[in-house]
């Protein structure tokens, strides 16, 4: 049988979608509650609410910074960073220069995530390398780059750019990665089978908005042969 608890608690119940607003919100932390989720991923403005409404529960939030695009400039991220760990935030999930990867201004690349790290004063700061627009090489270089920068995890995806996640740029991730540090699988993630995929691809972490819909699947299915 599928072991619903160790799956839900690799899951990351995302809510960035234009126009979502506090009902919405309210929602999403009952259902992280509900069903014992890793975190909830949310925009800064509702971070606050969420940190009120998931306190002692285990569940943690994450807010996006940067986001979606990942240019607004080093001064901007890490007051966006700052501000959304002093609304109660323990993870940041930040949209890393990913034009300056691609054009090898390594420096510039790990300076942008290095004040977003020190800004957050401890929080699990997630770098989002859109994997969708790298080469293998590139993916490589963005996980040791933000290795050097501080970050805890490196992060396919925000799901707004080109391409989501794939299980061939996780297993890439993974490899260059090694055991000190998180991999998060995210973008067009939807189903019980894709999860599985990622986890076996090397994912510690899924995030998606259909978190809710993958755990009906596995509590409704066969157990596999």
């Amino acid at each position: 049988m599928v072991d619903e608890a160790r799956i839900a608690g690799v899951l990351d119940h995302t809510l960035l979608r234009a126009g979502a607003g506090e009902v919405e919100v309210r929602r999403l932390c009952g259902e992280a509650r509900e069903f014992g989720f890793a975190a909830v991923c949310v925009q800064g403005a509702f971070v606050e609410l969420c940190a009120g409404l998931l306190g002692g529960c285990g569940v943690e939030v994450a807010c996006v910074v940067g986001f979606p695009l990942g240019a607004p400039g080093k001064g901007v991220k890490a007051f966006e960073a700052r501000v959304a760990v002093e609304a109660g935030a323990g993870e940041l999930d930040v949209v890393a220069r990913v034009d300056a990867l691609l054009a090898g201004k390594d420096g510039l690349f790990v300076d942008d995530l290095a004040v977003v790290v020190e800004a957050g004063g401890g929080a699990r700061v997630k770098a989002i390398l859109e994997t969708g627009l790298l080469g293998e090489e590139e993916m490589r270089r963005g996980v040791r780059l933000a290795r050097r920068a501080g970050c805890a995890f490196v992060k396919t995806s925000s799901g707004f750019g080109v391409g989501g996640a794939s299980v061939e740029a996780v297993r890439v991730l993974r490899e260059e990665a090694g055991k000190g540090m998180g991999v998060k699988a995210s973008g067009g993630i939807r189903t019980a089978a894709q999860v599985r995929d990622f986890l076996e691809a090397g994912a510690d972490r899924i995030g998606s908005s259909s978190c809710v819909a993958i755990m009906r699947e596995l509590a409704g299915e066969s157990p596999r042969a």
